[in-house]
C-alpha cells in the first residue's frame, strides 16, 4: 500500500469526505453554487467555501471548475520520445515548455517520456510536435486516440482501496449478503466505441472559445465564480451559464467539479498496458475491457511499426499498491486480452495540469 494513502486523511471529516467524492463532477451551475452545495451537505455555502479552499491548499484537490474535452474542442495526441539518461531533465524541460502540453510522465520503457499535446487544430498540433522533434532532436512517436471505450479519471478516493473502483469491482461481484448480481448490473458502464476525428472542431462561437479560454485553468474559488468569469469577459453572467451549459451538453466540457489530486490521495502504482489485439477483435475487446470497475482508462490507438510500435489498445489501471495492480493486469491478459502486452509504469510525474490553449478560433 502506497505510503501517501494514510496520511491526507487525518485533517478531514465526514463533510469533507462527501465533498471530495461527491463533487468531482455535478457541481452546481448557479450564480451562487456554494449555497445548493452546502444545503446538499448540511453547512452553510461559506463553510462549504471555505472546506473545498482548504482541500485545494492541502493538494487534495489539484483545481476547481471544468474538466475540458480536447478530442471535441480541437485536436489532441498522446507522444513520445526516448530521452538519453544524461538528457533527461533538458529534454523534459523543452517538452514542458509549451503550454499545450498538459501532461507528461516518465515511464519505465525505452520510450520514457510520455506527453500529450492539446491544441486547438490539428495544424497547430503538429507544429508543436515538429519543433519538440526539430528542438530535442529525438523522433516523437506520436498516437492520436482514435477509439474512445471508456474514459474517467472521477472515482471514489476515501476509501481503502487498492487500486481505483475496486470498491465498484466488489459490488460487481454480489451483493452485501454475496449474491451474484445481474449481468446487466455488472455490465453497466457504457463503453461502447466512439471514434475520435484528429481534425475535430468543437464549432465554438467567438464568445464560447473566449469562455473556455479563460476558465481552462479553473473556476475562481468565490462565492460567485460564474459572475467572476462574466466580469472577466466583460459579460452578462446568465449568459455564462447559458454557455456552460451549452458546452457541457455538447461535450466540449466533460464535467465541473473539484479535480482530485490521485497521487496526494495515494493512487500512485498507476500502469499504462498497450496490447497488441487483433483488428479485427478490436472493438468487442476493447469494449469488454472499458467495462471493468478497475480499468480507468480503455482507448484504440494507431500501430506504428516503422518505429517499432506494434500496439493498438491501450488500458489505464491507478492504484495504491503495486501488486494489486500487478495481479488486475494479469487478471486481463488471462481473461479478456489474451495478448502480447507491455506494463509501462509511470515514475515521475513532470508535468500535470488541465487542457490548455493559446486559442480556439
Amino acid at each position: 500500500m502506497s505510503e501517501q494513502s494514510g496520511e491526507w486523511r487525518a485533517g478531514i471529516d465526514d463533510v469533507d469526505a462527501a465533498l471530495i467524492d461527491g463533487y468531482q463532477s455535478g457541481f452546481p451551475i448557479a450564480e451562487r453554487p456554494f449555497e445548493a452545495v452546502g444545503e446538499a451537505l448540511g453547512i452553510d455555502a461559506d463553510e462549504a467555501l471555505s472546506r473545498v479552499r482548504a482541500l485545494r491548499e492541502a493538494g487534495i484537490f489539484r483545481r476547481f471548475g471544468p474538466v475540458l474535452n480536447p478530442p471535441v474542442i480541437g485536436s489532441s495526441t498522446l507522444a513520445a520520445v526516448k530521452a538519453p539518461e544524461d538528457r533527461f531533465d533538458e529534454v523534459a524541460e523543452v517538452i514542458n515548455g509549451y503550454r499545450q502540453v498538459n501532461h507528461n510522465y516518465a515511464r519505465d520503457h525505452e520510450w520514457n517520456v510520455w506527453f500529450v499535446v492539446t491544441a486547438g487544430s490539428r495544424e497547430t498540433r503538429d507544429r508543436i510536435l515538429a519543433e519538440i522533434e526539430e528542438r530535442t532532436g529525438l523522433d516523437v512517436l506520436v498516437l492520436p486516440m482514435l477509439t474512445d471505450y471508456y474514459i474517467d479519471l472521477e472515482f471514489p478516493v476515501v476509501n481503502a482501496d487498492r487500486f481505483a473502483r475496486e470498491s465498484a469491482d466488489r459490488r460487481s461481484a454480489g451483493n452485501a449478503n454475496g449474491d451474484a448480481v445481474s449481468e446487466s448490473v455488472r455490465r453497466a458502464t457504457d463503453a461502447s466505441a466512439t471514434r475520435i476525428s484528429e481534425d475535430a472542431a468543437g464549432d465554438l462561437t467567438a464568445f464560447e472559445a473566449d469562455l473556455l479560454l479563460e476558465i481552462q485553468d479553473g473556476f475562481p474559488l468565490s462565492a460567485t465564480p460564474y459572475r467572476d468569469v462574466a466580469d472577466a469577459l466583460d459579460a452578462d453572467v446568465s449568459d455564462v451559464l447559458a454557455a456552460i451549459e451549452r458546452l457541457q451538453d455538447d461535450g466540449c466540457i466533460k464535467r465541473i467539479g473539484c479535480v482530485v489530486n490521485h497521487v496526494t490521495t495515494g493512487f500512485d502504482a498507476n500502469c499504462m498496458v498497450v496490447w497488441d489485439v487483433p483488428d479485427e477483435e478490436r472493438d468487442e475487446r476493447g469494449e469488454r475491457a472499458g467495462e471493468l470497475p478497475y480499468v480507468t482508462l480503455c482507448y484504440h490507438r494507431p500501430r506504428r511499426p516503422d518505429q517499432d510500435w506494434p500496439y493498438n489498445l491501450f488500458t489505464m489501471i491507478h492504484g495504491r499498491d503495486a501488486a494489486a495492480v500487478d495481479a488486475k493486469i494479469d487478471e486481463l491478459a488471462a481473461e479478456y486480452l489474451p495478448f502480447e502486452h507491455e506494463r509501462l509504469y509511470s515514475t515521475e510525474t513532470l508535468k500535470q495540469t488541465g487542457a490548455q490553449y493559446e486559442e480556439l478560433l
